[in-house]
């Protein structure tokens, strides 16, 4: 995804891979902050297989940003949490991980969707980084995206 698109660059002193256990209270710091709903479990069985992704300062260290994608079906990843650190925001931040998201799943030969359930102000996010949006839960203030990808 990142290689078809024109995003826009991430801060330079902005890393963003695979989370690790030891970023597990980072993770769900971050997503506490942001008021999402994540438990503990879901977040270590994501970081486990390799789902959740962390955003972390060069300079510092720290995580700045935090995506957990979970597989409803074996065939699609859905991307259940994002949030970045209320200072870092506005800078490209969780557009990086949502594309490493949707990376994560062109490397996986059996996800053949990206799915996300997102505030409707969100949709034009959603929208530039490639996910064709529908009104699906528009009463409720929500949107659903889904973007296709080539697995493997």
């Amino acid at each position: 995804m990142t290689e078809d698109r024109d995003l826009p660059t991430a801060p330079e002193d902005v890393t963003v891979k695979p989370a690790t256990a030891a970023d597990r209270l980072d993770v769900l710091r971050i997503l506490d902050a942001a008021m999402l709903e994540t438990d503990a479990p879901t977040v270590d069985d994501r970081i486990a297989a390799g789902d959740v992704i962390v955003a972390r300062s060069t300079r510092t260290g720290g995580v700045v940003g935090a995506l957990v994608a979970v597989r409803p079906d074996p065939d699609r990843l859905h991307v259940d949490a994002v949030a970045v650190r209320q200072v870092r925001r506005g800078e490209w931040i969780g557009s990086r991980l949502v594309a490493a998201a949707v990376d994560r799943a062109e490397s996986d030969p059996a996800v053949e969707t990206v799915t996300a359930r997102f505030d409707a102000d969100l949709a034009e996010f959603y929208a530039a980084l490639g996910f064709a949006v529908d009104g699906a839960g528009a009463d409720e203030g929500r949107r659903v995206g889904r973007t296709r990808v080539d697995g493997g």
